[in-house]
């Protein structure tokens, strides 16, 4: 089973997020994407895989409004109660289309978000391509489920598999960027790779 990664250092941005009541200071991560692409809006369905410990989500839910929804996915447990926020607690890897069509009672997400990572051991190698495959298990629900013009965000860790990985989102999805937040740590080689408007 895939354990995600949990590191919350007492930093700027950790002490901003428990002021304004945010789990974990990596909603900042998608504060700064949402503001520079524009990716969240009203009215969305959201799929935000590895939500735990719940920042993005909660973040989602106040940009998607009251005639939005926002699925949450997770091996732990997210601690939302919120009219517009189904959650699903499971194994990435055992995890369908079809089950989330069934949630959200259509056929396609606006937008699909992951900032799953793997829980790291050191092997930068074997961290690297455990999140590569992280990365690729969203890749494929995004293709299943994400709508034409949808948004899709994905974190994978910087190495010898990501140029290629890059090239397959923009295969199967269409144009891509790459973004770092100003909140990532200097340490981390953590990246974003964003479709900003699904073309295929």
């Amino acid at each position: 089973m895939v354990e995600f990664m949990k590191y919350r250092p007492q930093d700027h941005y950790f002490k901003k997020a428990k002021a304004e009541k945010y789990p974990a200071r990596s909603v900042y991560k998608l504060q700064e994407a949402d503001k520079k692409y524009k990716i969240l809006r009203p009215g969305q369905l959201v799929l935000d895989l590895g939500a735990a410990p719940g920042s993005w989500s909660k973040y989602a839910l106040k940009k998607v409004g009251p005639k939005g929804l926002v699925v949450g996915v997770d091996l732990s447990p997210v601690n939302i109660k919120h009219s517009r926020y189904r959650f699903v607690q499971k194994d990435i890897f055992q995890l369908s289309p079809q089950e989330l069509n069934t949630i959200i009672e259509k056929d396609h997400f606006d937008v699909v978000l992951s900032d799953m990572a793997p829980k790291t051991t050191g092997d930068r190698s074997g961290d690297h391509f455990r999140s590569i495959a992280l990365a690729e298990k969203a890749l494929a629900l995004a293709e299943a489920l994400l709508r034409r013009g949808g948004t899709f965000m994905v974190k994978v860790f910087e190495g010898e598999a990501f140029p290629d990985f890059v090239k397959q989102v923009k295969t199967r999805l269409g144009p891509v960027k790459r973004f770092r937040p100003r909140s990532t740590r200097p340490s981390s080689r953590e990246i974003f790779v964003l479709v900003i408007s699904r073309q295929r």
